[in-house]
Parts: C-alpha cells; sequence; structure tokens
C-alpha cells in the first residue's frame, strides 16, 4: 500500500496569481453585502420567505450557464444525489434560513464572534484530515485576525467579552459555523467539482432552494411577510447576485486554486468591508478599535497566507 500525500501541493505565491488573488479580495465583499443588504431586508421579509425568493432569483441568474451541463451530465448528478442533498442544505438552511432567524434571538456582536469560529474550525480541520502539521506562522495569523474581528466586535471595550450570555440565537450561528467549515472542505474534493464551477453551484442551489420551500410556506400560512414594493424587491436582487450568485461562485474557485485554509483566511476581511460600507452607505463613524481591528485582521490574512519554507528549503506542503 502506498503512504498518503502529506498534503495538496502548496499554492503559488498569490502575487504570482492575480486572478486568484483579484477573486480572494472580491469574495469577502460581495459576501460582506449580505451584513448590509441583508439586515435591513429581514425587517421588512420573513427570513424563511427572503432566503428562498434570494436563492430562487439567483437560480435564474445562473440556470441559462449551467442548464447544458447540468442535462449533459444529469447521471453525474443522480449519482451523487446524497451529497448534493448535504451541500443544498448547508448553504441554503444552514448558512442561510438559520442565520436570518438566529439573528433574530442573538445579538451582532455574538453572532459576529461565534460565526468567525468556521475560519479556525477550517485552518485547523484541514491540517488534521491531511495529517500535517500547522505552520505556526499560519496559527498566529489565524488568531491574530480572530482577535482583530473580536476588537471590532466588541468597540474596543475587552470588558464586553466579560458580559456575553448565550441563547438559542447563539447556538443557531454556531451551528451554521461548523456547516461552514463543514461546506468548505466537503467542495473541495466533491465529485461535482467535474461539471465546473457554476454548474456544480448551481445544482448545489437549486437542492437547497426546493428544501426552503416547506419552511417558506409554513411562514407563509402563518402571516409572514413577503417582498412589497420596490425597494424590497431591489434588495432581493441585490442578496441574489453579489452574495449568492459571484460570493459563492468565488469562493469555490479560490478553494480549488489556493485551497480551503486560505479562502477562509480572506473571509477575515469580510467584517472589515461590512464596517466600510456602513460608513460610506448608513453613516456611521470610524473609531480607533476600527483601524486597531483592521491591522489585526490584514495582518492575520499576511501571515496565515504566506508560504512557509520547510527545513530542506522546499515549500511548506
Amino acid at each position: 500500500m502506498t503512504s498518503p500525500p502529506a498534503g495538496p501541493p502548496a499554492s503559488p505565491p498569490l502575487l504570482q496569481s492575480p486572478a486568484a488573488l483579484a477573486a480572494l479580495l472580491l469574495m469577502p465583499l460581495f459576501f460582506a453585502t449580505n451584513l448590509v443588504v441583508g439586515r435591513a431586508a429581514v425587517a421588512a421579509i420573513s427570513p424563511w420567505t427572503l432566503i428562498f425568493w434570494r436563492w430562487f432569483l439567483a437560480i435564474l441568474i445562473l440556470l441559462p450557464f449551467a442548464a447544458t451541463a447540468l442535462v449533459g451530465r444529469r447521471d453525474l448528478l443522480a449519482k451523487n444525489w446524497r451529497a448534493l442533498l448535504v451541500l443544498g442544505f448547508i448553504v441554503t438552511v444552514l448558512c442561510g434560513g438559520n442565520v436570518y432567524v438566529s439573528l433574530q434571538f442573538t445579538s451582532a456582536t455574538n453572532a459576529t464572534l461565534i460565526y468567525t469560529t468556521s475560519t479556525i474550525m477550517i485552518v485547523v480541520l484541514d491540517a488534521l484530515l491531511a495529517r500535517r502539521p500547522l505552520p505556526p506562522a499560519h496559527i498566529v495569523g489565524a488568531v491574530a485576525g480572530f482577535a482583530g474581528i473580536a476588537l471590532i466586535a466588541v468597540q474596543g471595550e475587552l470588558g464586553r467579552l466579560l458580559n456575553l450570555s448565550f441563547n438559542i440565537g447563539d447556538l443557531g450561528i454556531l451551528v451554521a459555523a461548523i456547516a461552514w467549515a463543514a461546506y468548505s472542505l466537503m467542495i473541495r474534493k466533491s465529485p461535482l467539482n467535474a461539471l465546473g464551477p457554476v454548474p456544480a453551484f448551481t445544482a448545489v442551489a437549486l437542492v437547497g432552494t426546493l428544501l426552503l420551500v416547506p419552511p417558506m410556506l409554513w411562514e407563509a400560512a402563518h402571516q409572514g411577510h413577503l417582498p412589497a414594493g420596490a425597494m424590497a424587491w431591489t434588495s432581493v436582487l441585490i442578496l441574489a447576485i453579489f452574495p449568492s450568485v459571484l460570493a459563492f461562485i468565488l469562493f469555490q474557485y479560490c478553494v480549488r486554486v489556493v485551497g480551503a485554509p486560505v479562502t477562509a483566511i480572506f473571509l477575515y476581511i469580510m467584517p472589515v468591508y461590512g464596517v466600510v460600507m456602513a460608513l460610506i452607505l448608513l453613516g456611521e463613524q470610524l473609531h480607533l478599535y476600527h483601524a486597531v481591528g483592521f491591522a489585526l485582521v490584514l495582518g492575520g490574512v499576511i501571515l496565515a497566507t504566506r508560504p512557509v519554507n520547510q527545513p530542506n528549503g522546499g515549500p511548506a506542503r
């Protein structure tokens, strides 16, 4: 028997791959739009109704680019129906509607701190599954990035960490964080990747959207709020395009090109983008803790994604 490989080949330095670097920088920006637009939309639209229409519109956008591949490889889809079911459930239910519902019971501070742990989970789980040690620089970078987000989340008042209380909403966010870490690692070597990024993601989104029908209908039967008016539908369309179609496609591309750990670390930039958008669109003020937090986040990204040389001079694998 041959011994298992030490790990995936080392990714090329990001500065030598402009496409990968651009994708890594844009991906968290598109995800962050969900924090600004989604926060406003969920106040006017019921959470399961919002997530259903978000993904329904996303599928309408994706299908023209994916239909041929999906029909041509329907044998592959049928063979991997269990994987499609699990991935679709994670994307739209656990990391979609569940998050909107949970935010009704917990604070943004708690949610940010808990969800951010998914990045640590991805980096650590990837190293454990590959049976390779985690480089010290990567550990320091991950911890620094988490510290930066924590500082921003508690608004520079570290004493708030001692007064945090946890409820069912926090548990829901924790479930979403674990699910996101699992999804990030599952899609890396999924047989569905043979379809290509767009068709594979379209198949996952299609199955996931079907799973959203029951909770959406239940919500409608219990006086749920449908999108009403141009502003509400514009919000849904923005959520369908940016944090759904573009963000997830870039995420899958990044995982395939540079690996799940590097992709996960760049998600640390998401709250940075969120604060900047809040400054521009909502008129919020910038404080010293924002600047310190940004420095920790960006420094963490640099440390956690830098190539690490082995004693023999070769790149870490």
